[in-house]
């Protein structure tokens, strides 16, 4: 995974990988639950050495938080699961210690000087920076920045209807990541029909791996990027975009928006900015007749 500090820049804008973490051995039959085991195996040959651990027979998983500078501001996309969280029902993300912060400030920019920290969902993995530990209460981390949180997730997840088997494993993010951003008047909102935000951005709403989900435009100067969050979680889904993850709530709205996503990357020629690819975590989506395929930037 040697790819922690490339930067690209796209449309007047730097984008840079902060990692939090890599999860190995991760079953296929666990995150893609409807898939046999003969499925994935076809799609082995498309995938990157990166893409599954050297058995060959599991998945690897990124966990980052994209850092994007243009001329004028500081913009985070999605920040990871965060330190000393109480995830009991979720192991992985149970009381961490990881120098995310630490890494944040390798890439040159420190947490006061974050202007905006955009979470496409609310899910347990990208929202944990939003707030850190101190004197036992929970405080935004980028305490001068602005926290986009699109609207439907805010509803969605502040009340009992999230309570259900699907988000088990993100059970106490609000409570500890998100509601103390809104208390402390950090917290703008993103209507479920999307829109452009400040100069060369627009969000473009992807519901169904969560009610609300959004994904990131940047464009400008006929260059384009898209942000995907979780429209796909692994490249195994650029070849098989019929798959949903096992933490796809709403599958049929996660599939037509994962093929909205890959319709746009390959129309563009955009650069597609991945939450869990491994590797670069960065690439391209082509064609190759009526099937797209990942390439790794």
């Amino acid at each position: 995974m040697s790819d922690l500090g490339k930067e690209y820049h796209i449309a007047g804008a730097t984008v840079r990988k902060v990692q939090e973490q890599y999860l190995h051995h991760v079953p296929p039959s666990f995150l893609y639950p409807t898939a046999k085991s003969e499925e994935i195996k076809a799609l082995e040959p498309a995938l990157a050495l990166v893409d599954m651990d050297e058995d060959r027979d599991t998945l690897v998983v990124s966990i980052h938080t994209w850092l994007v500078r243009t001329p004028d501001h500081v913009i985070l996309i999605d920040t990871g699961s965060g330190n000393d969280k109480e995830r009991p029902s979720n192991p992985i993300f149970h009381h961490q210690a990881i120098p995310f912060l630490d890494r944040l400030r390798d890439a040159g920019i420190e947490p006061e000087e974050v202007d905006f920290v955009v979470n496409t969902h609310l899910h347990v993995d990208h929202s944990g920076w939003n707030t850190v530990l101190r004197d036992g209460k929970w405080l935004p981390t980028f305490q001068n920045a602005r926290y986009i949180f699109p609207r439907a997730e805010q509803k969605y997840y502040s009340s009992v209807a999230s309570h259900n088997d699907a988000n088990m494993h993100s059970l106490g993010v609000y409570e500890d990541s998100v509601r103390p951003v809104i208390e402390a008047g950090l917290a703008d909102f993103i209507d479920c029909t999307g829109g452009p935000f400040l100069d060369r951005f627009t969000f473009l709403p992807t519901p169904g791996h969560s009610v609300g989900h959004m994904s990131v435009l940047l464009e400008l100067d006929n260059e384009a990027a898209i942000f995907g969050g979780d429209v796909m979680n692994h490249p195994v889904q650029v070849g098989r975009p019929d798959l949903n993850t096992v933490f796809c709530e709403f599958p049929d709205q996660a599939v037509q928006s994962r093929r909205r996503v890959l319709e746009f990357a390959v129309n563009n020629r955009a650069t597609y900015f991945s939450t869990h690819f491994p590797g670069s975590s960065a690439g391209y989506v082509t064609r190759e007749g009526e099937k797209f395929r990942w390439t790794y930037a």
